[in-house]
């Protein structure tokens, strides 16, 4: 089995002036919805073995604090530039890149390519999970997908289950 967790950087702040997209920072409110985040997957879903993040500030902002709630030990974590606005598509093939000792694969990127691959991974879970992720795929939030699969490379549109959709607003 696989679990993919897909987390959307936390709120960013647009008070930058001259900064462009890539460059903005957590705004106060994502600095203290991502450790609730952390706290929370810690407590219910604590198996990561790889973190995949987009090279942009608020996404790499946002992964250290939910690993930082996590607590030890914390997983490799890969920045990777190709993550940022890449699309659903890109995100699905590094995915399917990834090695198959990596059972728990976190990938911090941004929205629509997170909402838009939850919704074509997706295909069974409890209806108001469902419902809620394909309402809106929030800052701060993370879909939790389990695979019945071996292999990442394996991974097909609608066969993963959706066993959590984590959101911040809901934490506090």
């Amino acid at each position: 089995m696989k679990t993919l967790f897909l987390l959307r950087h936390a709120k960013s702040s647009w008070d930058s002036p001259g900064s462009g997209d890539h460059d903005r920072p957590l705004a106060p409110r994502g600095e203290k919805a991502a450790p609730l985040v952390g706290s929370y997957l810690r407590k219910h879903h604590a198996h990561i073995d790889l973190v995949l993040c987009s090279t942009a500030v608020r996404a790499v902002e946002t992964g250290r604090r939910v690993l930082s709630a996590m607590g030890a030990p914390t997983p490799p974590v890969e920045h990777e530039r190709g993550l940022y606005l890449c699309g659903a598509h890109t995100l699905l093939e590094r995915v399917r890149d990834v090695p198959d000792s990596v059972t728990g694969l976190m990938v911090i990127a941004h929205n629509p390519d997170l909402y838009e691959l939850t919704q074509e991974l997706v295909g069974e879970g409890e209806a108001a999970l469902r419902h809620a992720v394909a309402d809106k795929f929030p800052t701060g939030a993370c879909a939790v997908i389990l695979f019945q699969t071996l292999h990442w490379r394996d991974l097909d549109l609608g066969a993963g289950r959706l066993v959590d959709f984590v959101q911040p607003r809901k934490l506090s």
